[in-house]
């Protein structure tokens, strides 16, 4: 009995967790979404509370318009809330229109971290959860070093790191742990980037 407490104790220890340094001290980040030199959207987080209780709400809002007619030839919206606890997800519920289809998302943490990016501990994580369909994800992280990027804001000295696997993504944190930018191929073969206001 004693073993199975210390192997559960251990299993605890070692799961995924919120460094507190990764939330932005203004409560809140927001992104310009750019593909091909246009702004077609925005990308944002909302932080409520602290690291003993913590509620992240992330939305996206993205429209692809056909040039010239302006038809819509693409929408994709997400709305998701991360509930923390003590530094570790406890649940995750999201509601997402990827361009018609509907997909709905209520789930405990599973000791996986999700994959909404502004955390920078899920550069030592090797799995995340899908917070648009609750799979768990097999990433690799490439560290790309320094790099200075530009915000609406000016530009900022970043580290920038690389996912693959399950999930392919570019990215960019500052100094205090805080996504700067996230660069990505989009199914068409374009570049779509988030710069951060």
């Amino acid at each position: 009995m004693r073993i199975l407490s210390l192997a559960a104790g251990l299993i605890l220890a070692l799961a995924p967790s919120l460094n507190a340094a990764s939330i932005p001290a203004g409560g809140h980040l927001e992104f310009d979404v750019v593909r091909k030199g246009k702004d077609i959207g925005d990308h944002g987080y909302r932080f409520n509370g602290s690291d003993d209780a913590l509620t992240v709400k992330v939305t996206t809002d993205i429209t692809v318009k056909v040039p010239i007619i302006s038809v819509t030839a693409y929408r994709f919206q997400h709305q998701s809330v991360e509930n923390w606890s003590g530094g570790t997800l406890t649940s995750v519920r999201s509601a997402t229109n990827d361009d018609g289809t509907p997909h709905q998302l209520a789930t405990g943490g599973n000791g996986v971290l999700p994959a909404s990016l502004w955390n920078d501990d899920i550069l030592r994580a090797g799995k995340l959860l899908n917070t648009i369909d609750g799979s768990i994800m097999s990433v690799r992280v490439s560290d790309m070093g320094t790099e200075q990027v530009t915000t609406r804001r000016g530009p900022v000295a970043t580290h920038h790191y690389r996912l693959s696997g399950d999930l392919n993504r570019d990215l960019w944190y500052d100094a205090q742990g805080n996504l700067a930018r996230v660069s990505f191929t989009a199914e068409d073969g374009t570049t779509v980037t988030y710069v951060r206001k």
